[in-house]
């Protein structure tokens, strides 16, 4: 595979970089400024209770208003990011900070949402009683309390991140990025030497993504748990002392990697374009960093003071369950990942 299949036909003439980027920026800014009040009147809504964890959107899980939000914050603050030298360098950077800021306080609470969903559903799994296919934790004495104990923590994160949401959502620097939004609504600030295409520019968003792709080691089967037998193999370095700080080394370039696949994704959108092949390889690492996120997560649980044994036992249980779907997440990745040779993204042309 040599070229980038896309939506759009290939042209001797693509349009400036200022041009197709002030069309895509307008329509986003738009619709950021539509989803805004939806949001503010959902999370208004939920006092006391917290959005479903099913819905769609890349896996985000939120509810209408502030899923539109999130996907517009991500994809203007990926456009400014990927073609920042076609903008002015200190409206595109200040607008970015803020964009980031607000994608991480959008997402926080959904993302809690799914974590309790993922673990409650694994310790139940795990704990299942049919005699035809027990679990490994069936009619264990910790397992109820292993539950109980991460539901309360989660929900007491939930709320924590519900509330600083509520308070941020009717703040100033809301209300100014908002103003930001509306002036890119009608015009964009281009550099008057940023014209030129857009090709170089995606193409240099997959070149990175390769070389991402390229650091990371190759794909292991899965459910061997190789990333827990590595745990005693890693020394220890500075603060890298203890098992979590080697398994956040080990996992930093997969997650780096997401947000890499994440740009390239947004680059080939702004140009009208789309490659499959990264949209599932995109859903892959959702589920890596979902199941990363997880496992850090019943870790802190098991550090909770004066817990039984029993309920330490089983948090363990369910950490290495969150370990290996990291490991199976990795061998599908390492599946999907297509053969794109390098002249060929170069002499992709579709903008």
């Amino acid at each position: 595979m040599t070229d980038l299949p896309t939506t759009t036909e290939r042209t001797d003439h693509p349009a400036p970089a200022g041009e197709v980027l002030e069309g895509y920026l307008n329509a986003r800014a738009g619709a950021f400024l539509r989803a805004l009040p939806l949001a503010v009147g959902e999370a208004g809504s939920r006092t006391g209770s917290l959005p479903s964890a099913g819905g769609t959107g890349g896996g985000q899980g939120v509810a209408t208003g502030t899923g539109e939000l999130l996907r517009c914050v991500r994809r203007i603050g990926g456009a400014l990011h990927t073609f920042s030298p076609v903008f002015e360098p200190v409206w595109a950077e200040e607008t970015r900070t803020e964009l980031r800021w607000l994608s991480g306080l959008l997402a926080q609470e959904p993302g809690y949402v799914r974590r309790s969903a993922r673990l409650l559903a694994a310790l139940d799994s795990l704990s299942e009683t049919d005699p035809a296919r027990p679990g490994m934790l069936a009619g264990h004495a910790g397992a109820p309390k292993a539950r109980a104990l991460m539901e309360r923590q989660l929900t007491l994160a939930r709320t924590r991140a519900h509330t600083a949401l509520l308070q941020e959502l009717r703040s100033a620097r809301l209300h100014a990025l908002a103003d930001r939004m509306t002036l890119l609504a009608g015009e964009v600030p281009v550099r008057p030497e940023g014209a030129g295409e857009l090709r170089p520019r995606v193409a240099a968003a997959l070149e990175l993504l390769a070389a991402g792709v390229a650091t990371l080691p190759p794909a292991r089967a899965p459910y061997g748990g190789e990333g827990l037998h590595r745990l005693g193999a890693v020394p220890a370095q500075g603060v890298a002392a203890d098992a979590d700080a080697v398994v956040a080394l080990d996992d930093a370039p997969w997650h780096r990697v997401r947000i890499l696949v994440k740009r390239a994704r947004y680059a080939l959108e702004v140009c009208g374009a789309s490659l499959a092949e990264l949209d599932g390889i995109d859903q892959v690492l959702d589920r890596h960093q979902e199941a990363a996120d997880a496992a850090v997560t019943v870790s802190t649980a098991a550090r909770t003071p004066r817990i039984t044994p029993a309920t330490a036992y089983v948090l363990g249980v369910v950490h290495a369950d969150q370990r290996l779907e990291v490991e199976a997440a990795r061998y599908a990745f390492g599946h999907q990942w297509p053969t794109l040779q390098h002249h060929g993204w170069h002499e992709w042309a579709s903008c």
